[in-house]
């Protein structure tokens, strides 16, 4: 609830559907497939944006709205993460399916950037309902409490917010493009390390250094009701996330389930990899992650250790090196695939293991610098996204901008 006490006394509390044209009659769904069809054989300047919940989700054919607009998501926003915008402004000719509200300003009444970033500012927690998929209903979202100023210190409001906005965005882009060359330097830190003497080093493939290659079981193998949660972390490709392992307790199946699949049980010192999509996407397992279970999309390299050390063999295949050869060698159409013998050739050339302790021990002792420079950017950027909220905060509770005493004296 909003807190009257602490607003100029002139500022309304007033709720949203009384200051805000809301135009669901303008917005229509239509099936993907029928969409698809309808664009098809145009030409791109023949089509229009075609936007749903979080933004533009592909094109049209045609448009049902031409103007300025807001839109909020009516499901699938992110209602509950503060750190993401849950309006946005939409102009021109477009088409709003059914997973959007759209909101237009009233005429000397309220303006389209200020309800944007009212809409913004605010926690929806009491005002969606439902579980797994957040709705936001038409009836709720016109009782929204809405701070109502005049409209010329809306717009005073507006312009200090993204005058405001505009210096933490290029402070956040600039944190953002060192953090792109962050990882252009590990990159460089294993390509550095893998430059071998061919003549010196011993030409093999991952197979001949391997105890085990295992891709993930088939799909038929595991049925939904195989599911549950908090049960043993399954390991699929989006949980392979920067070098680590990020189990989601959701994708879990049972100790008993797992145990009748021994075949796919991750133990400590495998590399575990993706199999399809973005290639060279790798972990190694630890003690943490021992008896984990590998999923359908993954599969997993057991090293033999009397040949490679589990460290090294992970850097190794986490170079662009072997990324070029996997996307090369990789099938599928529609998404990139690795089968057994694309991954049992990939080639290797491989010093003693003497030499493979010194490597390792030389790209740690690069990449933690990396790491510590990487945490400090990275919450720079959290930072700049709490500053952010605490503007719109500011704003709406008055103390963004200086009010006009003549103002106060008329209201």
């Amino acid at each position: 609830m909003i807190d009257k006490s602490i607003l100029p006394a002139h500022w309304e509390v007033k709720k949203l559907g009384e200051v805000v044209q809301v135009l669901d009659n303008l917005r229509k769904p239509i099936n993907s497939t029928e969409r698809q069809k309808r664009i098809a054989d145009k030409k791109q300047e023949e089509l229009f944006p075609y936007y749903g919940a979080t933004g533009q989700v592909g094109w049209i054919d045609d448009f049902l709205t031409e103007g300025e607009f807001i839109l909020i998501g009516e499901d699938g926003a992110p209602f509950l993460d503060i750190f993401k915008s849950k309006a946005y402004l939409i102009k021109g000719r477009t088409w709003v399916n059914n997973h959007a509200h759209i909101l237009k300003e009233k005429d000397s009444v309220t303006l389209n950037k200020y309800i944007l970033h009212f809409l913004n500012s605010i926690n929806y927690r009491e005002f969606v309902n439902g579980t797994t998929r957040l709705k936001l209903t038409k009836g709720s979202l016109i009782e929204i409490p809405f701070v109502l100023p005049p409209l010329s210190e809306q717009q005073e409001i507006v312009s200090k917010i993204e005058e405001l906005f505009s210096e933490l965005d290029k402070g956040k882009e600039q944190l953002e493009t060192a953090l792109k060359q962050l990882k252009v330097y590990r990159q460089a830190v294993l390509k550095w390390a893998f430059e071998v003497d061919k003549n010196r080093y011993t030409a093999t493939t991952l197979s001949e250094i391997s105890d085990k290659i295992q891709i993930g079981p088939f799909g038929t193998q595991l049925h939904k009701e195989d599911y549950i949660e908090g049960g043993i972390p399954l390991i699929n490709p989006m949980h392979i996330v920067a070098g680590l392992i990020k189990a989601d307790s959701s994708y879990s199946i049972s100790v008993a389930k797992r145990d009748t699949l021994p075949n796919y049980i991750l133990r400590e010192g495998d590399v575990i990899m993706g199999r399809r999509g973005e290639m060279g996407r790798c972990a190694l397992v630890t003690s943490k992650e021992d008896g984990w279970f590998c999923g359908t999309g993954s599969l997993f390299v057991r090293p033999n250790t009397e040949l490679v050390d589990p460290e090294f063999l992970y850097f190794y295949l986490s170079n662009d090196t072997v990324k070029k050869y996997l996307e090369q060698n990789a099938g599928g159409t529609t998404m990139a695939n690795l089968n057994l013998k694309i991954v049992n050739n990939i080639p290797v050339h491989l010093p003693n293991l003497e030499e493979q302790h010194q490597i390792v021990q030389e790209i740690e002792s690069r990449l933690s610098v990396c790491d510590k420079v990487e945490e400090t950017i990275t919450k720079g950027i959290q930072q700049a996204e709490t500053l952010r909220q605490s503007i719109l905060k500011k704003a709406f509770e008055g103390k963004l901008v200086k009010v006009r005493k003549s103002e106060v004296k008329m209201a």
